[in-house]
């Protein structure tokens, strides 16, 4: 009979269940109760847990000593999400909507207090370099699909967001008041759409909306366009298109029951 084979690396086993303990708790855990609860010592314990705070996977609080799963866990667990359920559900629809447009394209989810594209079209019109890719997060307020979801947000979550984030000029015309700001986000609630003109990236202008349903954000798109290019009348079809296909996109979601 042949021996099992032996795993590589134990030290990832035991990293994996601390992991475990503190996603299967909503309070922040001692140094102490995670060594007890793994069945590992404190010291090791406190190694593994000193080289998963180094990379983001833990972090801890320093006033109490206590650890909690970290934010770079999210973007695998996002990158995963997406792939599986809101970047394929959207994709065909996106698709017409680039060929009806023939501009760019973006598709996003939240990613802590930033937007991450997840998926890009391409426009075959000339252009100005878009200063995007697949795998970049950019701030919530300086871009169409963030301010889009956070103009979906409660009046508590946009006053913990502004209290956690600065508003820095990215542009000559990126908004830094928190003021304005939140009028903003109640003229995009209003229309159903949010607008960046420049405010992200120079010479760009992009319209957005956000894919919420059921208390539950699964992401937003933008199309996005050199602003030389831009007019009232061509405003209006993207505007007219953006919000047919977030329709139709939030229409399929309902049907395959997604929940993200």
């Amino acid at each position: 009979m042949e021996n099992a084979k032996q795993p590589y690396g134990t030290v990832l086993i035991k990293a994996s269940s601390i992991l475990d303990y503190l996603s299967s708790k909503k309070e922040p855990q001692s140094l102490n109760v995670i060594a007890q609860e793994t069945g590992l010592t404190s010291s090791t314990a406190l190694k593994i847990l000193d080289t998963l705070l180094l990379i983001g996977y833990v972090k801890k609080h320093p006033e109490t000593k206590k650890f909690e799963l970290g934010s770079a866990l999210i973007k695998y667990a996002n990158k995963y999400l997406a792939d599986l359920d809101i970047s394929k559900i959207s994709y065909p629809h996106l698709k017409e909507l680039q060929n009806r447009l023939d501009e760019t394209i973006h598709l996003g989810i939240l990613e802590g207090d930033e937007i991450l594209t997840v998926n890009k079209l391409e426009t075959k019109k000339p252009i100005v370099c878009l200063n995007s890719r697949i795998g970049l997060s950019k701030p919530l307020y300086c871009s169409a699909m963030g301010k889009a979801v956070l103009a979906e947000m409660s009046e508590s979550e946009v006053l913990a967001y502004l209290s956690r984030v600065e508003l820095k000029a990215l542009t000559e015309t990126t908004i830094t008041e928190s003021e304005t700001l939140v009028r903003q986000l109640e003229d995009i609630t209003r229309n159903g759409y949010a607008v960046d003109d420049s405010e992200g990236e120079k010479d760009v202008y992009c319209l957005g909306v956000s894919l919420r349903m059921n208390n539950k954000t699964y992401g937003a798109f933008s199309v996005s366009v050199p602003s030389y290019r831009i007019s009232p009348a061509i405003k209006d079809e993207i505007v007219q298109a953006i919000l047919k296909t977030k329709e139709n996109i939030q229409r399929e979601l309902q049907q395959n029951y997604v929940f993200i």
